[in-house]
């Protein structure tokens, strides 16, 4: 099982980056409008007027942050912002969710409503100065991750309980229509946050039973990870070697909370992660 990395309890952590030049772990509580950052003795965080959810790193103490409206530069040392793109700006229901920068640089949000609307939400990619939007009517965009190498990507709306994989093409974009990885309908599972290691395994946080699951490049389960949260939301690989597997954890809509729900965890996954791709602007 894995430990505690962070005591901060979150109403909905998401989103866990290694910076891999600053060897630290930022993360969101998107519900309190927080972003944090622990390098193993330090704790930091900062706090926003409007849901954030997800980031790429652009430089050493600098992010590219997505928000309920916008793309936007943070840079840790001044907590100054600046505005770099609308995401859904005109569009009161909705607010980012789970995003990862791609392997060209580019970077790939999902949206969804805030109270879940039906299919609300979508995915984009912003790369070269466009934002793009990818797929649509989506309920809760989750697991936006890449292969190594870039051959495809893989993304899931939590809601219906599949896991897609969409090849991408010489840019990164989409190459041909999603196909279908994971089917965890009939185990009623919920898939939330993804990340893969440098073997090419998928790695998936499941809502609401507290564990990490393990699939093969071919879609088989290969073990799981459990974390003493029940609302599991997301992992991501970090540490001096990529080893260790970080893990979000959400303490909203549960009554009672556990003592730990809420907080980030730690694990020696047993595999090495890919370094967190650099978004270029």
């Amino acid at each position: 099982m894995a430990s505690v990395f962070s005591t901060s309890i979150c109403a909905l952590g998401e989103g866990p980056l290694w910076h891999p030049e600053e060897q630290a772990l930022y993360w969101f509580d998107i519900l309190g409008k927080r972003l944090y950052r622990n390098d193993g003795s330090n704790e930091l965080s900062w706090d926003f007027d409007e849901h954030v959810s997800a980031a790429g790193w652009v430089d050493h103490g600098v992010l590219l942050i997505a928000s309920e409206t916008s793309l936007s530069l943070f840079e840790t040392a001044t907590g100054e912002t600046t505005f770099v793109h609308p995401l859904e700006f005109d569009n009161p229901v909705t607010r980012s969710n789970d995003g990862r920068a791609d392997p060209w640089g580019g970077f790939w949000i999902g949206t969804m409503g805030k109270n879940a609307e039906p299919g609300a939400g979508a995915i984009y990619r912003y790369y070269d100065g466009t934002l793009t939007k990818l797929f649509d009517r989506i309920t809760i965009a989750n697991a936006i991750c890449f292969a190594p190498g870039g051959t495809h990507a893989f993304y899931t709306d939590t809601h219906k309980r599949k896991i897609l994989r969409v090849a991408l093409d010489a840019d990164g974009f989409p190459d041909g229509k999603p196909s279908l990885f994971v089917d965890l309908t009939e185990a009623q599972a919920n898939p939330d946050g993804a990340v893969v290691d440098a073997a090419g395994n998928l790695w998936v946080a499941h809502w609401g039973v507290g564990r990490v699951v393990c699939y093969g490049p071919n879609g088989d389960l290969l073990r799981f990870i459990t974390v003493p949260a029940v609302q599991s939301t997301c992992p991501a690989f970090g540490g001096p070697d990529l080893a260790t597997l970080f893990v979000t954890s959400a303490a909203d809509g549960l009554d009672p909370a556990g003592p730990k729900d809420g907080m980030t965890f730690a694990v020696e996954a047993g595999t090495k992660g890919q370094p967190e791709h650099r978004v270029v602007l």
